[in-house]
């Protein structure tokens, strides 16, 4: 099933044997690999803080490569497995009811929906997981992409399918396809960020007004029958209300960072949980779309609690001026630390950062280097560690309701209160690249077709 798909294409290329060798080249166009690809028409693509470290020299690549790992497109072409009788083969729905027409969002990596990390949640790391923009796939910074495993990679909009507590098909059809593209990756890896850190056992006790083991006990089906044996055994201990208070900090406020502190904050005003929140970058233009962004917010998204912007220079003493009071003892310091950086510097800070029985909530994409702990280090604060890839498309329903509520941050192109800077054509991509890492521009997306 196809419509007339050109010969050649388009599309962002990184060569290897050095560093910032972006190219914009013709190329042949994808095809039908495998009976369970489909082809997308790429309308935008994004540019993202993990395509530079290829870029940078960071990540060794062997072969030329299309870059790119976020998209939103029209499916012009599949391949031999989409067909209504899919349904009886117990394939994921999709293959039945896919069709070329289709608008689409696609994860950063694809995902089978039949292996058990994928019915588990855990899509990021599928079985038969691909990372677009890879040695091993070509990537979405071109006028097409192949996406394999498509019926359980693609996310149609509107939805083929009703999911509870996700916006309607009505409410997601009326987005902008700048708006939707952040559902590939750097959304959905906020709300990611944002949900392992305040879920986190070590967290929980602060957030539910119950020490610990009691607070993390409460999730578990049996949770109440267990706390009822602990605290008949005399080990019950009334939190203050400064014990109620949590203290967080956000290493990086790049995209991503912005998204993580959207999601912290509705999350955080949802629960009626009280915060104080430091928010850490190196470059001030960072630094001041964080203030901007979160002085604009009602007050009903922004919840209760202290927020505070400051360079890496000045982390330390903020989040002790930020803590000390809530900490008990003088001891400052934050419950958990979410790094989105992705290197050790960005790490080293978020640990010294933590107080004792904290966690670190890591999504920047790491490379070689070793992390800079030591287990005497870890031991002696009884830190929690957290890395790894969002499973985009398991965290979708969740980033997509946000998106919708959230319009006044995610729904605008440049300004200081927008989250995405600026769409430019894809001839600019070379431009683009170097303003991006250089931090002249923000989040910039793709025009295949401009």
């Amino acid at each position: 099933m196809a419509e007339s798909l050109p010969s050649e294409h388009k599309a962002v290329r990184l060569h290897p044997n050095g560093e910032r060798r972006i190219r914009v080249e013709t190329i042949p166009a994808p095809r039908i690999e495998h009976p369970d690809d489909a082809i997308v028409k790429v309308k935008l693509a994004g540019l993202c803080g993990s395509d530079l470290h290829a870029y940078r020299g960071h990540e060794v690549i062997d072969q030329v490569i299309t870059t790119g790992h976020e998209f939103v497109g029209e499916v012009v072409a599949l391949g031999a497995s989409f067909a209504p009788e899919a349904t009886a083969k117990n394939r994921p729905p999709l293959y039945a009811t896919l069709k070329v027409g289709d608008k689409v969002v696609s994860p950063f990596t694809s995902s089978c929906a039949e292996c058990n990390f994928c019915r588990l949640g855990f899509t990021s790391r599928c079985a038969n997981s691909l990372l677009f923009g890879s040695v091993l796939l070509e990537g979405g910074q071109a006028q097409y992409v192949r996406v394999p495993r498509a019926g359980g990679t693609l996310f149609p909009i509107p939805p083929h399918t009703s999911i509870p507590h996700a916006p309607t098909a009505e409410q997601l059809t009326s987005l902008a396809d700048p708006s939707l593209l952040l559902l590939a990756d750097i959304l959905p890896t906020g709300v990611f960020a944002a949900i392992q850190t305040l879920q986190h056992p070590k967290v929980l006790p602060v957030i539910t007004g119950r020490p610990f083991p009691l607070g993390s006990m409460s999730v578990l089906p049996a949770g109440e029958i267990i706390a009822q044996r602990i605290q008949s055994g005399g080990v019950g201990v009334e939190l203050l209300e400064e014990d109620k208070i949590l203290n967080l900090a956000i290493v990086g406020l790049g995209p991503v960072g912005i998204c993580a502190l959207i999601s912290l904050l509705d999350l955080l005003a949802l629960n009626k949980t009280s915060y104080n929140i430091t928010a850490i970058d190196l470059l001030a233009a960072r630094r001041a779309k964080a203030s901007a962004i979160y002085r604009s917010l009602p007050d009903s998204a922004r919840g209760s609690g202290h927020f505070a912007v400051c360079g890496t220079d000045e982390a330390e003493a903020t989040v002790a001026a930020q803590t000390k009071g809530t900490n008990g003892e003088g001891i400052p310091g934050c419950h958990a630390v979410l790094e989105i950086v992705g290197n050790n510097s960005a790490l080293t800070l978020a640990h010294t950062l933590l107080r004792p029985f904290g966690a670190l909530i890591s999504v920047g994409v790491h490379q070689t280097p070793p992390v800079p702990f030591i287990g005497r280090a870890l031991y002696a604060k009884n830190t929690a560690l957290e890395f790894g890839r969002c499973p985009v498309r398991a965290v979708f329903p969740l980033a997509a309701e946000l998106l919708l509520r959230r319009q006044d941050v995610f729904g605008k192109v440049g300004g200081d209160e927008a989250l995405v800077d600026r769409v430019v054509g894809i001839d600019d991509a070379e431009e683009a690249f170097t303003r991006f890492e250089k931090g002249e521009w923000g989040k910039v997306i793709f025009d295949p077709w401009k």
